[in-house]
């Protein structure tokens, strides 16, 4: 059994939900990176999701589109995220990564170098946004020989053939985007978004996730009533935006325990 798989299981046993937050590798530099990794894990996290930079973030909204250019600025491309990866895996063996980017810099690598380093450094999955489902059949073919899962989005706008053709091709778990639009563009519609989860529920056994519009603890704890993960992205990017560097680590694992009570509290 994958961590993915191990992680929704052992939550599922317990009735609980996955916390799963969002930050860019390399932000808000490169040295403060793996740090944050074990800092969310301490503070709630389930799985992380780790964002390759990019020079053009097109799912990206304003708030991560610049933690990819802070990032960028200190050169760091998917060999150096890799890296972190890895130092991460040196004390902490349980916890899943999932890489979230871009085809460009997986391409400039070449698709079978790069699922063979990513193994290697431990990822767990692999989401890329511009990898569309009808052409990615041998890149996931890589992964899945790997023991990486391919992890695609799904979206308001997805109608039922693509909801379908996504289904039968993802593994690990489906991340359902909970708005039309960029991450961070709007205030999410709960009913709607538990009734667009509940369809695709009829469909598939993989979990789902839900982000793209979990903007504070109360949001989470209403999405965990009906989703198997809660997806943070923008916020907790917004958080590293405005800390510094003596109180980085603090402000993060702040919001991550809030995030974690609001959470865990979705029965009461």
């Amino acid at each position: 059994m994958s961590r993915i798989q191990t992680v929704f299981s052992n939550l599922k046993a317990s009735n609980k939900k996955a916390l799963v937050p969002y930050i860019t590798a390399g932000d808000p530099h490169p040295k403060h990176t793996v740090n944050l990794l074990h800092a969310l894990v301490k503070s709630g996290a389930d799985m992380i999701e780790l964002g390759i930079p990019f020079s053009d973030p097109m799912a990206d909204g304003p708030v991560i589109q610049r933690a990819s250019e802070r990032a960028l600025l200190h050169k760091v491309g998917l060999r150096h995220v890799l890296e972190m990866v890895a130092e991460f895996r040196q004390q902490d063996q349980k916890t899943p990564i999932v890489l979230m980017g871009y085809a460009n810099p997986i391409e400039a690598m070449g698709a079978k170098n790069f699922t063979q380093a990513a193994k290697n450094a431990g990822v767990d999955g692999v989401l890329t946004v511009d990898y569309p489902p009808e052409e990615c059949k041998d890149f996931i073919a890589s992964l899945q020989a790997n023991g990486m899962d391919s992890i695609f989005l799904l979206s308001p706008t997805s109608d039922t053939a693509r909801v379908n053709l996504i289904v039968n091709q993802a593994s690990g778990f489906l991340y359902y985007v909970s708005l039309k639009g960029v991450t961070g563009a709007a205030n999410m519609d709960v009913e709607q978004v538990k009734a667009r989860v509940a369809e695709i529920r009829t469909k598939t056994n993989l979990p789902i996730g839900v982000g793209f519009g979990v903007k504070d603890a109360a949001t989470a704890k209403k999405v965990a009533a009906f989703a198997d993960a809660i997806v943070v992205g923008s916020r907790m990017v917004v958080e590293i935006e405005q800390s510094n560097e003596a109180n980085l680590i603090e402000n993060v694992s702040t919001l991550m325990r809030e995030l974690r009570l609001a959470i865990d509290s979705f029965n009461d």
